[in-house]
């Protein structure tokens, strides 16, 4: 997994306390994550027919994964059936 900090604009989506055990007193981790196609360095969107991904070039305008395990799980399905390479790229978000 690889860190980046990409995003410009807040996302006010944040992570619950029981989903992060490590920090269970502290209810907003900016944290998101999106899958990276390895051959092209795009990020992986859902397309407008929401059936169907597509690849852009910019993080936020990827699918962002609220939970880590969630985008593990969807870039190793895309690895298996052959759509890969893959990789779970963890984005922190700036709300300040």
């Amino acid at each position: 997994m690889k860190p980046s900090s990409l995003l410009g604009k807040p996302v006010l989506h944040f992570w619950s306390p029981h989903l992060d055990p490590a920090h269970p007193q502290d209810c907003t981790h900016p944290e998101r994550y999106v899958i990276q196609v390895l051959a092209s360095g795009r990020f992986l969107a859902i397309a407008s027919d929401g059936q169907s991904l597509m690849e852009v070039a910019a993080p936020e305008a990827a699918h962002l994964f609220h939970a880590h395990e969630a985008a593990l799980r969807a870039a190793k399905e895309l690895n298996a059936e052959g759509r890969g390479p893959v990789d779970v790229v963890k984005l922190e978000l700036d709300v300040s």
